[in-house]
């Protein structure tokens, strides 16, 4: 049995199918009362899903818009790492396997770079913490633990890459290297890998 959509989901459906609407045109589709069009419509930006924007009239006061912040629009499904990895799937067929390990190495490059800037004049131990930040903000959900002085367990319980990493394993070894390459350390482990079938990723670092 499908589950009921809620006022708040046909809410959103609605902002994504016409752009903007505004409270009467929410009114007469919902069938509702302008209060209750209003309370959800409170809820949901005070969640920074939907936002609002005033549109001048001829005549009478400017008209209230409705439409969806970024944050709301995410929630509807994207299929960005699909096509990534059809990309890649297309790359390797017609330049080699070679062209994708390159791929690879320049993302790792690319990413070196940009960690190593959050990272400088940082104590060890601060980097390691501002790397599961930056994997925060990039979808892994990294958390820390700090084992002793020189040692630290680094979990990734998510990995918005899951689908080219499955495909293409040299993803997580270029991971990897990149926690070596701005730690200045070649003993990070990765203990266990969500693309062998775990729970989630861990890295054992020592610096």
């Amino acid at each position: 049995m499908a589950a009921k959509i809620t006022t708040k989901e046909r809410i959103l459906d609605l902002l994504k199918r016409q752009g903007s609407v505004t409270v009467n045109e929410l009114t007469d589709h919902l069938s509702i009362s302008h209060m209750a069009v209003r309370k959800h419509l409170d809820s949901l930006q005070k969640d920074n899903i939907i936002s609002s924007k005033e549109i001048k009239q001829p005549i009478g006061r400017p008209l209230q818009m409705y439409l969806l912040t970024d944050t709301g629009d995410n929630l509807f499904p994207k299929n960005y790492e699909g096509l990534t990895l059809e990309f890649l799937e297309d790359m390797k067929e017609l330049y080699g396997e070679d062209s994708i390990q390159k791929l690879f190495q320049k993302r790792e490059e690319r990413l070196t770079t940009e960690y190593t800037k959050r990272l400088a004049k940082k104590t060890n131990k601060e980097k390691i913490h501002e790397i599961a930040n930056i994997q925060n903000e990039k979808g892994y959900m990294a958390d820390v633990t700090e084992i002793d002085a020189q040692t630290f367990e680094l979990i990734e319980y998510n990995c918005p890459i899951m689908a080219v990493a499955n495909e293409f394993k040299t993803a997580c070894q270029c991971e990897t290297n990149l926690f070596k390459n701005v730690l200045g350390t070649k003993d990070v482990r990765r203990v266990s890998c969500k693309t062998d079938g775990n729970d989630h990723c861990k890295f054992l670092i020592q610096v």
